[in-house]
Formats: C-alpha cells, sequence, structure tokens
C-alpha cells in the first residue's frame, strides 16, 4: 500500500521516497514486535495499538489513500485484507 502511495501521490517511479521509506521501515519493525505473530488481524482491528501516534496518522492516510485502489492495483491481496479484516479473532 505504501509503495502505491507513492508512486501517485509522490512520483517515485521505481521505489519509495525518502519519507515514505521511513513509514514503510517504521511499519515493518512494528510488525515484526506484534505481540500476536502471524495470527493477528488488521492493525484497525487491533485492541493494542503500536504506532505512534504520528505515525499512526501517516498510515491511516496511506491506508486511506490506498485501500480502495488495491481493488484495481492487486484485487487477489485486496479481497484477501478485506476478508482478514472482517474476521474476529481475540
Amino acid at each position: 500500500m505504501i509503495r502505491l502511495y507513492c508512486r501517485q501521490r509522490h512520483g517515485e517511479p521505481g521505489g519509495l521516497c525518502p519519507a515514505c521509506r521511513q513509514l514503510h521501515d517504521y511499519a515493518m519493525r512494528r510488525l515484526e514486535k506484534c505481540p500476536f505473530g502471524e495470527g493477528k488481524s488488521t492493525c484497525a482491528k487491533c485492541r493494542v495499538h503500536c504506532y505512534r501516534p504520528e505515525m499512526r496518522q501517516q498510515i491511516k492516510r496511506v491506508m486511506q489513500y490506498a485501500g480502495p485502489r488495491m481493488l484495481l492495483a492487486h484485487p487477489l491481496l485486496a479481497i484477501a485484507h478485506m476478508l482478514d479484516g472482517a474476521r474476529s479473532r481475540e
């Protein structure tokens, strides 16, 4: 999602701009340290918010922009993400 957002909003053709690279690296570090591991729900439904408030706002902005566009860019991933979000986990 970050790559899609950056390519369309910042015009980075092959990679990520520095700000989006920083956000991507931060998100990957947070996922690595997630206490729920591979069995976690989507972050929006998680009861533990591990992102700093400013990073959470940035990732929320990326998801709001890229989420609907994922259906066209990567339909199988988008559907899998929606199904994962619909599933309830404790």
